[in-house]
């Protein structure tokens, strides 16, 4: 094998070992601790170079046969004999497709980002760059892996780096927000486990000869894998309180991942963790954790349960609505801009779950391309708030007005985030949103009543509050007469540093490549969306009409 069968590896334990690096290295070296994590993020992104140039779109769609993916690695991992039923076999499985390359992508510029905005970061910095590596080495190990087990054992270690980061670098209600933080995902992984439990006693893979269970989610999303009278049998008829019991999961697995996207009413540990996070902490939770969640709801909700995926598309649908919506509502309102822009996220998060339930190509794609897209715009908000809260210790929006005249080079970047947000044409959100509205509006013609065209309808209104709150920031605090709360502020309103300048422009210049050159990432999930929608609802109508 060469080293390039082994890129997926490295771009996952590169960061663990720089975690490892800081941990060992003596406290007398305390100022090379950033310069190991800028190293680790750095080396992340020349491994995510040599992927992007070898990966092949064309090569497979890479959803529902393993061969179809790129640079698989498959080793076994360990096997424990259970008595009566059997063995638990795990492997170490990781692959790339359309749907998780982006995401990859997106997760690297961020945590770059993010290791570059810790710069600031002035108390216990082997404890904080450590942890930050391992968050690093986590999310790269969601996005990877295609064994359930090794996908959970990810996902749950990101509670810890995260619940730390929050509660020991973070504000004044620090603690609160990383409980909060710690008890609504644990809940979330608590469902996510029952179903993966129940999946695995389900499903079965062989060579014709001998057959065992498994973790494969590839092989999950096969209907002939499931075992014959098993509990989530698509061909049985096990049924709980009522219900199909193969329903039931899906329902389990999406409230799961929903905590974690955060879908309403499941998102109120978000604007608190977003609020008392630090800077850098706050850009990471929204530019890539957040996608986990709409990643989880796609890789293993839509794709292993595509009966639960048709049957619940309304209600899906709707709850996406609500989100755009409420969340939209919530910025609009909102005196703190960190709590602003948390808010705005929650609305944009919608649009991908309004993109998912629409099972159509179109929303599949601008959803995917709205993960995207906020992941670097909210991104690019979140530095925004931090450049000002470092300048005065204060982020309240009415406390300020014509910072453009103080800082000129900080409001053209605030302006290109700011109305790259509220989904001007020409950059990346315009993209995303029309494409989700082109699947909302295709489904609508459907046969599900629930999802009705008055969903894409009332979804336009999310763009009007969104361009409300979007306008009110920058009219507030940007332009009109310069005015500061405390007048001891104005001395310490210097424009971008040389540092922050280089790093919140290299972000923009992303989002405007994005959006003036969408082919760019939407070639590479084009043949995995449309072999995934087809088989999402060949597959789901065939178990529900039998």
């Amino acid at each position: 094998m060469t080293m390039d069968q082994y890129l997926l590896s490295f771009l996952i334990f590169t960061p663990i070992a720089g975690a490892l690096l800081v941990l060992i290295l003596p406290a007398k070296f305390e100022s090379q601790y950033k310069l190991v994590g800028l190293g680790a993020l750095l080396i992340m992104a020349l491994i995510l170079i040599r992927i992007y140039t070898l990966y092949d779109p064309q090569h497979g769609a890479g959803v529902y046969e393993l061969e179809a993916f790129h640079f698989v690695e498959h080793a076994p991992w360990f096997t424990l004999d259970l008595g009566a039923i059997g063995s638990l076999r795990a492997s170490y499985l990781l692959g790339v497709d359309g749907f998780s390359l982006p995401l990859v992508m997106l997760s690297v510029v961020v945590l770059l980002a993010g290791v570059v905005a810790s710069w600031g970061i002035k108390k216990n910095l082997k404890g904080y760059f450590s942890l930050y590596l391992l968050l690093s080495g986590s999310v790269m190990g969601c996005f990877v892996a295609l064994d359930f087990l090794l996908f959970y054992l990810f996902f749950e270690f990101l509670l810890l780096p995260m619940f730390f980061l929050i509660g020991l670098w973070g504000g004044l209600r620090r603690e609160y927000a990383a409980i909060k933080f710690f008890l609504y995902t644990l809940l979330g992984s608590v469902l996510i486990l029952i179903v993966m439990v129940m999946l695995y006693l389900s499903v079965q893979e062989g060579d014709g000869e001998a057959f065992f269970k498994t973790f494969n989610m590839v092989s999950m999303t096969q209907a002939e894998n499931f075992i014959p009278g098993s509990a989530l049998d698509p061909g049985g008829d096990q049924m709980l309180w009522g219900w199909p019991l193969r329903w039931v999961a899906f329902l389990l697995l999406f409230i799961g991942f929903a905590i974690k996207v955060p879908v309403v009413p499941l998102h109120t540990w978000l604007p608190d963790a977003h609020v008392e996070a630090p800077t850098a902490i706050s850009v990471v939770l929204a530019g890539v954790l957040l996608k986990v969640g709409g990643y989880g709801i796609l890789r293993a909700g839509f794709l292993i349960f595509p009966d639960g995926a048709i049957e619940f598309a309304g209600f899906i649908a709707v709850l996406g609505l609500i989100s755009i919506i409420y969340g939209g509502l919530n910025a609009l309102v909102s005196k703190d801009l960190k709590r602003l822009v948390a808010y705005s996220s929650v609305a944009h998060m919608g649009f991908v779950v309004l993109g998912l339930a629409s099972l159509t190509n179109e929303g599949f794609s601008g959803a995917i391309y709205q993960m995207v897209s906020h992941g670097l715009i909210s991104s690019l908000l979140f530095l925004v708030a931090g450049v000002l809260y470092d300048r005065t210790g204060d982020r309240m929006i009415e406390k300020y007005s014509g910072l453009a005249q103080k800082m000129p080079r900080f409001t053209a970047i605030s302006v290109l985030g700011l109305f790259a947000a509220l989904g001007l044409p020409g950059l990346p959100g315009f993209i995303a949103e029309i494409m989700v509205f082109l699947g909302a509006m295709t489904a609508a013609k459907g046969p599900d009543p629930l999802f009705s065209i008055a969903i894409p309808i009332l979804a336009t209104l999310g763009l009007i509050i969104g361009a409300g709150y979007c306008l009110w920031v920058l009219q507030r605090m940007y332009f009109g007469k310069f005015y500061v709360h405390n007048p001891a502020w104005e001395k310490s309103l210097i424009d971008l540093t040389k540092r922050e300048s280089i790093l919140l422009y290299s972000l923009g210049l992303l989002i405007l490549s994005l959006g003036l050159f969408p082919s760019f990432l939407i070639n590479i999930y084009e043949g995995t969306v449309e072999a995934a929608v087809s088989g999402i609802l060949e597959t789901g109508n065939a178990i529900l009409n039998r």
